[in-house]
């Protein structure tokens, strides 16, 4: 079984998923836009398509080719009923594909923010042993409307649409579970982050986010291990 992760820059990387997938025994490669914006990609053999973050916006083709190509395998992959999973970036790439509009968020979260689970959401495989309110790491200025047909999973204060399924197999997460403490600090770190940082000055302060990495960051390796668990069962189905 073989999963295809799409990957949009160097520092935003599968962090734990990469290891939970290798606990089910499952192998994964990645496809590096940021060194290829056009590789050969096969469906042979795929069992799932993972879709990354990154800074780009859906919209930005012409910057970034790579999307189109994105966009073209989402859907054949839906089509082909093959488990998606999309985060961040890959979860507005999906709900594009289906058919939703993705705007800017009426305020950037970027940091650590509290998520509620949806009626839905308590009811959905991946979602049903999280309790209702949970603390995730976020860092988007995007956000997608949910799909029509889709069941909304998640949602925030400042960004109501958090999470989607569409389908059995299909997932969006605006958030980011997968993150490590070094993904973060190396996050805060990259000069486009630090830059964006700067222009939020007044609202976002990387000290305090990185104080709070220990008191989260224990309860994000489980929701992780939880959500990315399940969505594993999904693949090896």
């Amino acid at each position: 079984m073989r999963t295809l992760v799409l990957r949009h820059v160097p520092h935003e990387h599968l962090g734990t998923l990469a290891l939970i997938l290798r606990s089910n025994n499952l192998s994964y490669d990645y496809i590096n836009f940021y060194e290829d914006a056009n590789p050969k990609i096969s469906f042979d053999g795929l069992s799932a398509l993972i879709i990354l973050g990154g800074p780009m916006n859906v919209y930005e083709m012409d910057n970034y080719p790579f999307l189109e190509i994105e966009d073209k395998l989402i859907k054949k992959a839906i089509e082909k009923d093959i488990p998606v999973l999309g985060i961040c970036l890959g979860a507005q790439l999906i709900a594009k594909s289906l058919g939703a509009q993705i705007t800017k968020s009426r305020e950037k979260e970027i940091g650590w923010y509290p998520l509620k689970i949806t009626d839905e959401g308590t009811k959905d495989r991946l979602f049903k042993h999280l309790n209702i309110e949970e603390t995730v790491f976020q860092w988007h200025g995007d956000t997608f409307e949910i799909p029509k047909g889709a069941a909304h999973l998640a949602e925030s204060p400042l960004c109501p649409n958090q999470a989607f399924r569409f389908g059995s197999n299909v997932y969006g997460l605006q958030f980011h579970i997968e993150v490590t403490p070094d993904m973060i600090l190396e996050w805060l770190n990259v000069p486009e982050n630090r830059k964006e940082i700067v222009t939020l000055k007044d609202k976002i302060n990387p000290e305090v986010i990185e104080s709070e990495i220990p008191r989260f960051i224990d309860r994000l390796n489980l929701l992780a291990n939880s959500v990315f668990g399940e969505f594993c069962g999904l693949i090896k189905k």
